[in-house]
């Protein structure tokens, strides 16, 4: 088992009477990318603000290797690297000088990697902070927090505003940090994003995660995707149990089906005059608006 980072136990944090975190609990292991998924207004930024000491949390404990984050913010931040969805800079300052003080304010220094960075993202350094888009100043910021070499870096929707190809740089770096054993945490609704990189993923809903592990085991419980061409009519197949959203056209049929059923689905498939077949796993996107989807229904059941 690898060193556990980072230990998030029972926070609570209310807003007046507004719940806004209601007993969110993960931790993050050594090596881990660690996907913390919503939509906007779901509780993202809310978790992370509180875990960093910008909000108070009401109940509950954060350590970082084992030191409570929340008692000892100065000694914690110094090993935590942080890119929120929007940096603000100072709009006098170079692009360069930027990173540089941003580096030196987490105990830092300026690296060769720090100048492949600025390389590989295209940002020019000796540009004002004013001149920056929103896309380059998420570059300041991303460079910086690569630069340094820490425990835990914290992603909040950091690709905002780059163009795909700094897309794949920023995947690239990820990977990178979790090859050297660092522990990421990746907020973002962006679900194509995070599946790429991420080890183990966190749904929250209003403030709640509604689940949690790893990929293949949340796809393991959801419904695959057949596809499949047929010489017969096979609507009975929409009676099965375990089939859901059957179509037919021609000689195509299209369904979902739980995975306890496909072996007896697939069996009854060839009475059809089976053609070909395609099973597929459901895409992170599909999981997740599955969930929001079953969350949902039971609210208006209510």
């Amino acid at each position: 088992m690898t060193e556990k980072i980072l230990q998030v136990e029972q926070i609570n944090k209310y807003f007046g009477k507004f719940h806004a975190l209601k007993d969110v609990s993960f931790d993050i292991h050594a090596g881990e990318v660690f996907g913390f998924l919503g939509p906007n207004g779901a509780g993202k930024s809310t978790m992370i603000r509180t875990m960093l000491g910008m909000l108070t949390a009401d109940s509950g404990k954060v350590e970082l290797s084992g030191i409570n984050m929340l008692a000892q913010p100065v000694i914690t931040h110094r090993r935590i690297a942080y890119v929120p969805g929007d940096v603000y800079l100072w709009p006098s300052l170079t692009g360069g000088e930027i990173i540089d003080l941003l580096l030196r304010m987490g105990g830092h220094e300026h690296t060769a990697k720090t100048d492949e960075l600025i390389a590989k993202f295209e940002l020019d350094p000796t540009k004002k902070a004013r001149t920056y888009s929103k896309g380059n100043r998420q570059k300041v910021a991303l460079i910086a927090a690569f630069s340094a070499d820490v425990d835990l870096y914290i992603f909040d929707e950091p690709t905002s505003g780059l163009d795909p190809l700094q897309e794949l740089n920023f995947q690239e770096e990820v990977m990178s940090l979790k090859v050297a054993g660092k522990a990421v945490l990746l907020s973002s609704h962006i679900l194509a994003e995070v599946e790429k990189v991420m080890d183990r993923l966190a749904i929250i809903r209003q403030g709640k995660i509604i689940e949690m592990g790893n990929l293949k085991d949340l796809q393991s419980i959801a419904s695959l995707k057949v596809e499949a061409r047929v010489q017969k009519d096979a609507q009975a197949l929409a009676t099965l149990s375990g089939v859901l959203n059957f179509e037919q056209k021609n000689d195509t049929i299209r369904f979902s089906v739980q995975h306890q059923d496909l072996s007896a689905v697939t069996a009854e498939l060839a009475k059809y005059g089976l053609i070909d077949l395609k099973v597929a796993m459901p895409t992170l996107e599909e999981l997740f608006m599955a969930y929001y989807r079953d969350e949902s229904e039971e609210e208006h059941a209510k």
